[in-house]
């Protein structure tokens, strides 16, 4: 079993979670799981972007949602830039998404090993 599946957790805005799911429902994306979660970046939550490259003492937590999704390697390239393209609204806090391999998957109803359990 080869390394032929991306797993992308996918952080972005809890406004954004609609979209999320239209745009991986049209792309055949057998799956989904999502969490609420806080969190910042380098703006340390500061959502007006003023801020940017300041160091500021503390962190201010804004809420996201935390999508995690297992693909074809294939697929990836397309879905990392439909995210791009539906999800970005050019400020900050429009998020990140982390990339990975993934090295099996098993579904363990069947006991359907790597691409296959994704479907």
């Amino acid at each position: 079993m080869g390394a032929d599946m991306k797993k992308l957790e996918v952080i972005t805005r809890p406004d954004s979670l609609e979209k999320l799911k239209i745009l991986l429902n049209s792309h055949a994306v057998g799956g989904i799981t999502v969490t609420s979660v806080m969190g910042c970046g380098i703006q340390k939550g500061d959502v007006t972007g003023e801020l940017k490259g300041l160091k500021i003492p503390g962190m201010n937590l804004i809420p996201k949602i935390m999508a995690v999704i297992v693909v074809e390697d294939d697929a990836a390239g397309e879905i990392l830039n439909l995210l791009h393209e539906e999800l970005a609204i050019g400020k900050v806090g429009d998020g990140k998404v982390f990339v990975s391999d993934v090295a099996d998957a098993m579904r363990i109803r069947t006991g359907e090993r790597g691409a296959k359990a994704l479907k």
